[in-house]
């Protein structure tokens, strides 16, 4: 019989749902435990860094890494898991381009840790003491991961062969994308297995989207009763979807909810937030400044708004801060 293709999963800095999402094939994840050999899955099963540090190189035949980069440890195993892969794919919109824990990069990390262990309410530290990176006592020592200074990508750190779009990304792309690699059938290195297409095309509300759109203010979700046939856009409310890669089959507009970007930019796109900002702001109808004002006012928190999954591959990155250098 024939070896089975050796299969890792690695969870770095994420949610864990991309972890829930291959759970989520149901009885199909039994037709993908019979075709392969999981080598390492930490969050379902018990391996140890070792036997991945012992294995031959290039003996794993796909490594899928979810989760943005934060800390050293998760660096190191990004590079290690390189190292024992034939492919990477880049799993999830965290791995892919940062995620919700990228939204960090709006913080210096002096900033951060300070915040969590001194002024945080309900934290008690008179002495001011954070962990450190390494303690010995009695002969004992322990060793921390060293919290880095920004959040990264996964192709920020090492070599990716392909992408998995989502947060997190759905059954049907996964089971395509193992399907893919069993059968031998892969696209060019640096594909994102997902159609390259705006996520409009999937939506059901396409045909209500008004040619000139004619924004006179932002509405957020909690504020009004969103009518579920009418273009998200034409209501006021901020969808992404027309700066956002299809894939999802608009998921969430189909339960009545604007898309927030999860799938990341198409291949035509450099910059998905300031994509989407450039379209949709240009059909603002204010264009008085006190009439603009009260419409941006309307969107409260724009990082987090047009950058929620992108901040560590736009073009902003991260803060910076006196003394630091670019």
């Amino acid at each position: 019989m024939p070896e089975k293709p050796k299969v890792a999963f690695y969870w770095c800095a994420s949610c864990g749902g991309c972890e829930e999402a291959v759970v989520d094939l149901a009885e199909d994840i039994l037709k993908v435990v019979e075709a392969v050999d999981i080598v390492l899955w930490p969050v379902a099963m018990d391996f140890k860094r070792e036997d991945i540090e012992a294995r031959p190189d290039k003996s794993i035949t796909v490594s899928f890494i979810n989760g943005a980069i934060r800390t050293s440890e998760q660096e190191e195993w990004a590079r290690l898991l390189r190292k024992k892969s034939a492919f990477v794919i880049s799993f999830g919109a965290c791995a892919n381009s940062g995620g919700i824990p990228a939204l960090a990069n709006q913080s210096a990390r002096e900033d951060i840790l300070k915040y969590v262990y001194e002024d945080c309410p309900g934290v008690e530290n008179p002495a001011k003491s954070r962990p450190s990176t390494a303690h010995a006592e009695e002969g004992r020592a322990l060793t921390l991961p060293e919290f880095r200074g920004m959040v990264r990508a996964l192709d920020e750190v090492i070599d990716v062969d392909y992408y998995l779009p989502g947060c997190p990304p759905t059954p049907k792309l996964i089971q395509g994308a193992v399907g893919a690699l069993l059968a031998g059938n892969l696209p060019p290195k640096g594909t994102v297995l997902s159609p390259d297409v705006a996520l409009c095309d999937q939506c059901k509300r396409k045909d209500s989207k008004p040619a000139d759109l004619s924004i006179k203010e932002f509405k957020r979700p909690h504020q009004v009763q969103i009518d579920p046939e009418k273009c998200m856009l034409a209501q006021g409310l901020l969808c992404m979807g027309p700066a956002t890669r299809a894939g999802c089959e608009a998921l969430c507009p189909g339960g009545n909810m604007p898309c927030t970007g999860c799938f990341g930019p198409t291949s035509r796109v450099r910059d998905h937030g300031a994509k989407f900002i450039s379209s949709v702001f240009s059909n603002l109808a204010a264009r008085e400044p006190g009439e603009i004002d009260a419409a941006l006012d309307g969107v409260p928190d724009p990082v987090g708004t047009f950058y929620r999954y992108g901040l560590a591959k736009s073009l902003l990155r991260r803060k910076i801060t006196a003394g630091e250098g670019k």
